[in-house]
């Protein structure tokens, strides 16, 4: 039981990172799957260079676009968007700029792990006639016209097959070291764009502890808190449409009030809220309103805020 515990804590510190880890993982497991089973290169001086491109990109895109489909901030940002004001342009920039970096994860990876494979850009450089022409440089001069055949090596005289090997060799050997400077770049961004945000957060090391913490009992507790309100009202009105009564009177948050808590969080640094279901509550005993004013700002660093609902938890 210890063990099953000390598991579960460290699922739920390094929430995000082993949620990462996974997508990255079955991202790799997938393009292996297709680059083995799926792809089969056409050998054609018209089609390698758009029917590799495709393999290659247009997964990664599919990818990028179900990593808006699944964020929560993505929801929180568009639902009513249209009904009402959506804030300022600049603030929903960013939010879809942090959502971008995060979707951008299974994309990369798919392109990462593809290059480092080689297939896909094999097929796709074999039909490029600007490679061909670096490529060829002081070989033989049927070299251009095999290249497009490297993918398939069904060549049978010897001295053609060697020359199908050597231009392969060569097109891999292009793949890879792509592969590995788009990683080295990847990771270096991240860990710039990382130490960046944390440098200008306006709140500590412990408090943004404190405030996932936070985040998460509070996410629980609205979970709990509406089901067993919304089982209230349910069994109620039942109740009453089969003894043809009149209901009890409940109080449930307005249309309003659902607006105010579900709008994207800003920071104040003399306020201190840690969701806007807090500033709600704290501005509505206030009498005052919980929209956000000037002085509010979108900080890079709490995201995580945004990124809550009442299916998820935050990490620790």
């Amino acid at each position: 039981m210890e063990k099953f515990r000390e598991v579960l804590n460290l699922h739920l510190k390094h929430r995000n990172a082993l949620g990462y880890c996974l997508v990255s993982l079955l991202t790799a497991g997938g393009e292996r799957i297709f680059s083995t089973t799926v792809f089969q290169c056409p050998c054609s001086v018209a089609w390698n260079l758009p029917y590799g491109l495709v393999f290659l990109l247009v997964p990664a895109l599919a990818l990028f676009l179900l990593g808006y489909v699944l964020s929560a901030r993505t929801w929180r940002l568009l639902t009513g968007c249209c009904a009402r004001s959506c804030g300022s342009g600049l603030r929903g920039a960013l939010v879809c700029a942090q959502i971008s970096a995060t979707a951008a994860v299974a994309p990369l990876t798919w392109v990462a792990v593809a290059l480092l494979g080689g297939a896909f850009y094999e097929c796709a450089a074999s039909g490029s006639e600007v490679l061909a022409r670096y490529l060829c440089v002081g070989r033989d001069p049927r070299c251009a016209a095999q290249l497009p055949l490297v993918p398939c090596q069904q060549a049978q005289a010897p001295d053609v097959k060697q020359l199908q090997k050597e231009l392969q060799k060569e097109l891999t050997a292009h793949s890879q070291v792509l592969g590995w400077v788009l990683i080295a770049v990847v990771i270096i961004l991240l860990l710039i764009c990382t130490s960046i945000t944390r440098c200008l957060s306006p709140v500590s090391y412990l408090q943004l502890k404190f405030w996932k913490i936070y985040l998460q009992q509070e996410q629980q507790i609205l979970k709990s808190q509406a089901t067993e309100h919304a089982t209230q009202l349910a069994k109620e009105n039942i109740k009453c449409f089969f003894e043809c009564s009149h209901p009890q009177e409940y109080n449930t948050p307005s249309i309003k009030d659902w607006q105010q808590i579900s709008s994207l969080y800003t920071f104040n640094p003399k306020e201190q809220y840690y969701s806007t279901l807090h500033k709600y509550v704290n501005k509505k005993q206030k009498n005052q309103s919980s929209t956000s004013s000037e002085e509010d700002a979108m900080v890079p660093v709490l995201g995580f805020v945004d990124s809550s609902d009442m299916n998820s938890t935050t990490d620790l």
